[in-house]
């Protein structure tokens, strides 16, 4: 692609620089992300560049005949500071911009001004929506990574008439309390020093409140460097003994750690502790480049889940309100990562039986007792249209229903004490036909770890967070009120104005409102996958 010298070159040297920037752009296209068909390309075009330069005849846009002006050092303070932002400076082409940087012949003046457009543009798409790296590995996995819409041309061409350009960096990342707090982690975890390699503590058998063991002293040692207190002054009298202050250390660092507080150190606390910095860098990294992902203004009022946490969060203006146990989808039938916004709750509400369950789950049951479904106060209706005909589903030979005639018809539970999804249902109308619940397996909740769904999210109190989301412009609601119209048997559904956000994530490291930093197991198992799709070559 020709690009002809601009008219306004008001001298020689501005010339031979423009001329430069053209033979550059020409001999050296770069490689940009594209989207067709919503499916992520790369594309190697002399458009990606030149397109970006036509408009000014070819000259530089970040530097001089003199050398990168004020605009230009700008954006690499940000490309160097991407390792902030749990980024590889390296994936910016940081090494090479600098070495360029005080060479004043033409040849690398333009090439250093087109570094600089290319990897300033690639980081403004990373640090706003995330690496698009994951979603190619995974579209279904990573389905929220990266940002299909997004247009180099556009937003280079908006950065032009930004008087101020530092604050528009500044602005990029997530400022939310839960990426701004997994980012002092990141500077926390950077700093801790430790002699030599990160030595395994090997455990036996567990070590309990009393014990004396000689593994406690590293255990000390151990707790008190991820607790940033430094080396513990230990004397000889409390040297192995595993006494009440070591307790009290041991139950917060399981707490921390979505492990069960019960002060012992067995093999998933001696697991947690065995994890280096280094392991847990990689982890908050991970998960900010998740944050990255959604939504970066969670909203006044909103609703956060965390999956990996197995747990539900209120917010208004700016504060926790509460949280409670939440239980999620099975590894089969997992949860998936999305923003959405409650609509409308149900109270007393129909269970609509998914295809997927009434041929996998019901039908076996079925086979077994054609009386099953009217015994689950379940009607069977012939197919999923408006007109469809509901039949006696106990004279229906069960056995010869293939599978996919079973997901074919239309099982509805009827509102009552059986109704699977209990008495309230929150809806947020969503591609995954995902929505939050009660539950009638209330005793779940007890439990340390709850994957136990479908994919739907069972809440532990449905009174509580419906009168949350209902008490707004002047409605006035409490658990009280919520509980009479649930008591009434009936169903009835409420509108929710204004809509409130729900931010469903998956977070194995979370900030807590006091800054604390917390890690959860990866009950999905896609901590590695990610962070191999992010910085593994």
């Amino acid at each position: 692609m020709c690009l002809w010298l601009s008219a306004a070159a008001s001298n020689a040297a501005e010339r031979d620089l423009a001329k430069a920037m053209t033979d550059h752009i020409q001999c050296h296209p770069v490689e940009m992300l594209s989207f067709e068909k919503q499916q992520p390309i790369i594309i190697k075009k002399s458009v990606c560049l030149a397109a970006i330069y036509q408009k000014s005849g070819a000259e530089p846009l970040w530097v001089s005949k003199e050398g990168p002006g004020e605009r230009a050092e700008i954006i690499l303070k940000y490309l160097e500071k991407a390792g902030k932002e749990g980024l590889n400076p390296a994936d910016y082409q940081v090494k090479k911009i600098k070495e360029q940087w005080t060479d004043l012949s033409l040849t690398s003046l333009a090439e250093l001004d087109t570094l600089l457009t290319y990897n300033m543009v690639k980081y403004i798409h990373d640090v706003s929506y995330g690496q698009i790296k994951p979603y190619m590995v995974n579209p279904e996995l990573f389905a929220e990574a990266g940002e299909r819409g997004f247009n180099p041309l556009k937003m280079l061409a908006a950065i032009q008439k930004m008087e101020d350009l530092e604050a528009f960096f500044q602005s990029l990342p997530p400022q939310h309390h839960q990426y701004q707090g997994l980012k002092k982690a990141l500077v926390q975890y950077n700093g801790m020093t430790y002699n030599g390699q990160w030595r395994k503590i090997i455990l036996k058998k567990s070590i309990r409140p009393g014990d004396e063991d000689e593994r406690i002293i590293e255990i000390r040692k151990r707790i008190a460097l991820l607790e940033n207190a430094g080396v513990e002054r230990l004397t000889t009298a409390n040297r192995s003994l595993f006494d009440d202050n070591l307790t009290k250390k041991v139950i917060r660092f399981q707490l921390n750690h979505g492990l069960d507080p019960d002060g012992i150190i067995g093999r998933k606390t001696m697991r947690e502790l065995n994890k280096s910095p280094q392991e847990r860098l990689d982890q908050i990294k991970v998960n900010m480049a998740r944050w990255r992902w959604h939504d970066h203004t969670l909203g006044d009022k909103y609703i956060l889940v965390n999956i990996a946490n197995y747990r539900l969060f209120t917010y208004e203006a700016g504060e926790l309100k509460f949280s409670m146990p939440v239980i999620v989808g099975k590894r089969r039938h997992q949860t998936p990562v999305f923003s959405g916004k409650i609509k409308y709750l149900e109270f007393n509400p129909y269970w609509n039986v998914p295809p997927s369950i009434a041929k996998d789950e019901q039908l076996p049951k079925l086979r077994k007792n054609a009386d099953y479904l009217v015994s689950k106060n379940i009607r069977l209706f012939s197919n999923w249209q408006e007109d469809s005909v509901e039949i006696d589903s106990t004279v229906i030979d069960w056995h010869a229903v293939t599978p996919s005639q079973m997901a074919g018809f239309k099982l509805r539970q009827d509102p009552g004490p059986d109704n699977e999804l209990g008495r309230v249902k929150f809806v947020f109308p969503n591609q995954y036909a995902v929505y939050l619940h009660d539950t009638l397996s209330k005793k779940l909740f007890s439990r340390q770890t709850r994957p136990f769904s479908h994919g739907c999210i069972r809440v532990s109190e449905p009174a509580k967070l419906a009168a949350f989301l209902l008490n707004q412009k002047g409605n006035t609601w409490d658990r009280e009120r919520v509980s009479h119209l649930i008591n009434l048997g009936k169903r009835k559904v409420l509108q929710i104005r204004p809509t409130i956000p729900v931010h469903i994530t998956y977070q194995t490291v979370w900030v807590d409102k006091d800054g604390q930093i917390n890690f959860n197991a990866d009950v999905y198992g896609r901590d590695e996958t990610l962070y191999h799709a992010l910085f593994m070559k």
